[in-house]
């Protein structure tokens, strides 16, 4: 089984580029974050015509979630993270799919910090992180993807001071994210590549991409039912490349029988 995450930054914008990958990588599921569209928007037919079903929740000009199926419907169990009802904001759905609990997360980037977004930023990784303990304490397979919107650590950005007020490398920041490796969650992709500098965002700005001036912000994270079935895992790297790409780019793995 092949999972995959992908911030997308317009779904309908660069639907085109979706489905080529879609086609060529051939994922089972598939987490999308940022479609840039809302619930009516979305564009299911061409997700059908593609050979997938789909769950979604949408939001006009930024955030958006969803998550594919191939040659199946998801079955959606959440379209919102618990713990705050007057947070509007599109940043999380969760669905069963082939006996595995799925979520596609959007965690919020916090800029400029410090303020009321960095603030924000860290109350939504609170009540993930209560979420997630939930989830482990049911004891069922669960695959928490999505873009994080952190950068764990040192190694997972390029050489830079730029970066160094940025929330995504605060100290916060990166303790959110440990505190779910220390529930017990596995970042998968570090587990596969233990010790390689390793990139899943490059910023449009100063030919970051031309140049590999990259971060890795995009994560999927396995619940301990799930770890001993981990059986590969990787970054489809050209995908950054090609014309009208996001600036994210595609995290997979794959799952034993």
């Amino acid at each position: 089984m092949k999972i995959a995450t992908f911030n997308i930054n317009g779904v309908n914008r660069r639907l085109e580029n979706l489905l080529a990958w879609l086609t060529t990588a051939e994922p089972d599921v598939v987490c999308l974050q940022e479609l840039k569209a809302t619930d009516g928007q979305f564009p299911k037919a061409a997700i059908e015509a593609a050979g997938y079903g789909a769950v979604w929740r949408g939001q006009a000009a930024w955030n958006g979630v969803a998550i594919l199926a191939r040659d199946c419907e998801p079955i959606l169990t959440r379209a919102e993270l618990p713990g705050d009802p007057s947070d509007t904001q599109s940043r999380y759905i969760e669905a069963a799919v082939n006996g595995i609990l799925i979520t596609s997360l959007y965690a919020p980037n916090g800029n400029p910090q410090p303020g009321p977004k960095f603030d924000y930023k860290l109350a939504w990784h609170e009540r993930l992180r209560l979420h997630a303990a939930e989830l482990l304490a049911t004891g069922l397979p669960v695959v928490l993807a999505g873009d994080y919107n952190v950068v764990p650590e040192p190694r997972d950005i390029y050489p830079t001071r730029s970066y160094d007020e940025n929330a995504l490398v605060q100290p916060e920041s990166r303790a959110a994210f440990r505190h779910l490796l220390d529930q017990g969650w596995l970042d998968a992709l570090r587990n596969i590549y233990p010790e390689e500098r390793l990139f899943t965002f490059w910023d449009y700005r100063r030919n970051r991409w031309q140049r590999d001036a990259g971060l890795r912000l995009d994560h999927v994270l396995l619940s301990r039912k799930l770890t001993r079935r981990l059986a590969g895992a990787g970054i489809d790297r050209d995908v950054r490349g090609v014309d009208g790409a996001s600036d994210h780019a595609p995290v997979w793995i794959t799952l034993r029988d």
